[in-house]
């Protein structure tokens, strides 16, 4: 290990994870500490590691040799990728002591928890010793200036503290900051339930609907049977079509109904439509806003819509043409764009004249075998679903597709189990 003197955990989460030949490994996403009742700092045992396939696993702390500002290098071995699980009387520092309660011991004050200084110890361990805080004053419980204290000279938090007390998240909630909503996802799933509750009551429902997509199903029926109705509805309203209606359908009939009479009415009609189509067919894989104009727009129209970042790469690659009205189910379906062609033009000419009308449309009864073998076939990322009279109806996108082909559980489990040299 290198020559560190202390290292605080706020500032460690999402560093790059490196082996000793310089090879990256992943990021830090936690640390993991045991809680001792003696008021001793608590032992620091290891740094959960997430891979590049999101799996998230424990890294002892003996292997870790150095830690930079900007890097954490671990020594040779090998290690261990089984799916990391909390323990009995361990804490995830970042997951569950940020933003804890704390009584300061010599003065009787409240604070909050701002971050957790690691020092190492001279027997090479290392140790939770000094936490920053935050005194809560005035009628209002402001927050004063950060100050520094032993760990001995704060109450709490304990395994029992951290289980009864509410606790805030604004400290981990700065660490999620810049996270996809997938990473955010799989750090959700690594925390105990009372703070993955905590986390989705502070998350603005924009945030919470992009994370709650990323989730399994299980996860997902949690979180939204956590939250009350009203917000429940709000955040189907601001997920996806499509993958609202997939949550949806794995409720009872009931919930299922209730909350889609709370949502409002132009979000929730294009859910119910999906919910028409068996989920493994393209109807029920598709989303019902891909992009799509009259044959009149311009070149430079259609690349505006295509640089909207709400939108998926995927959505983004084709844009469809159709007779008014150009919501869905649309008019008549004339063809389509893909985005190449679309750099290749004069910005002025209309989509009209660069259309494709001969690629192959997908019923929207088509299966799920079907529908991979069109993207395999056409070597697509996104396909027009049109009904018998021509009217489109949506896209199919390639992300939708894998999301039923691979494994059940693939989001919690990752693909592998093993161990590999670093």
């Amino acid at each position: 290990m290198g020559a560190t003197n202390r290292v605080f955990a706020g500032q460690l989460a999402g560093l790059a994870v490196f082996g000793p030949d310089g090879e990256r490994i992943g990021r830090v996403r936690d640390i993991v500490a045991g809680l001792r009742g003696d008021r001793q700092p608590p032992r620091v045992l290891g740094v959960v590691v997430e891979l590049a396939t999101r799996r998230r696993i424990f890294v002892p702390m003996l292997r870790v040799t150095s830690i930079e500002a900007n890097a954490v290098t671990l020594s040779t071995g090998s290690v261990n990728l089984r799916h990391f699980h909390q323990r009995p009387n361990e804490v995830l520092v970042v997951g569950q002591l940020l933003d804890a309660h704390v009584t300061v011991e010599a003065s009787g004050a409240n604070a909050v928890v701002d971050d957790i200084g690691m020092e190492p110890t001279r027997t090479r361990d290392w140790v939770l010793g000094r936490v920053a805080l935050r005194e809560r004053t005035g009628r209002f419980g402001r927050r004063g200036p950060v100050r520094i204290v032993r760990w001995e000279d704060v109450r709490g938090p304990g395994v029992v503290e951290l289980e009864a007390q509410p606790q805030g998240a604004q400290q981990l909630l700065t660490t999620f900051e810049g996270m996809r909503a997938a990473d955010v996802a799989a750090a959700l799933r690594s925390l105990p339930t009372k703070r993955r509750y905590e986390v989705a009551d502070a998350l603005d429902d924009e945030r919470l609907a992009d994370v709650i997509e990323e989730l399994g199903d299980e996860d997902q029926k949690d979180l939204l049977a956590h939250l009350d109705d009203e917000r429940a509805a709000d955040i189907l309203e601001a997920m996806d079509p499509d993958d609202a209606a997939d949550l949806l359908a794995e409720l009872s009939e009931l919930d299922k109904n209730r909350l889609l009479e709370l949502m409002e009415p132009e979000e929730s009609e294009p859910v119910k439509r999906l919910l028409e189509y068996s989920a493994e067919s393209a109807g029920g894989l598709m989303t019902p806003e891909p992009i799509v104009l009259a044959p009149d727009a311009t070149i430079a129209e259609a690349l505006a819509r295509v640089r909207n970042p709400d939108l998926t790469p995927a959505l983004a690659s084709m844009v469809f043409v159709t007779r008014p009205p150009s919501a869905t189910p649309t008019g008549r379906y004339l063809g389509c764009v893909h985005m190449q062609r679309l750099l290749r033009e004069p910005p002025s000419d209309l989509v009209a004249g660069v259309l494709d009308t001969d690629l192959a449309k997908l019923p929207p009864s088509a299966s799920l075998g079907e529908v991979t073998r069109y993207f395999a076939a056409y070597n697509l990322v996104c396909a027009p679903v049109v009904d018998e009279t021509e009217h489109l109806l949506g896209a199919v996108t390639v992300d939708d597709v894998l999301d039923h082909l691979l494994p059940e559980g693939w989001r919690e489990n990752g693909l592998w189990e093993a161990t590999t040299d670093a």
